[in-house]
């Protein structure tokens, strides 16, 4: 049984920085991808950014530039910096991990990962 847990929200005022991180509990499996997603309210969970085992990513376009994502292998832990933050930010952040034989181009997608954390709120003020 993989559990993701995240840690690292809070509240900050825009322009300023916050980072997450995500520590995935295993019994021996590998992580092709991991990933975050975020949910505001009233609105559909999206894709934040993604980082391969090889250490490739991928940035949704609304981040890119201010957020930074990371990997430890060998902990199994992946991070969020995010920087230049802004009230569109304020979000709850999921972690996300694959099964293992995922296709990269899915990436983007929820329905991709079998293994999602409980989630931490980010609050950015304006």
């Amino acid at each position: 049984q993989v559990q993701l847990v995240e840690s690292g929200g809070g509240l900050v005022q825009a322009g300023g920085s916050l980072r997450l991180s995500c520590a995935a509990s295993v019994s021996g499996r590998t992580h092709r991808m991991m990933s975050w997603f975020r949910q505001a309210p009233g609105r559909e969970r999206e894709f934040v950014a993604c980082i391969r085992r090889d250490f490739a990513t991928t940035y949704a376009d609304s981040v890119r530039g201010r957020f930074t994502i990371s990997r430890d292998n060998a902990k199994n832990t992946i991070a969020l910096q995010m920087d230049t933050l802004k009230p569109e930010d304020t979000a709850v952040y999921y972690c996300a991990a694959d099964s293992g034989n995922s296709i990269w181009s899915e990436r983007y997608r929820a329905s991709t990962y079998s293994y999602w954390g409980q989630g931490t709120q980010v609050t950015v003020s304006a």
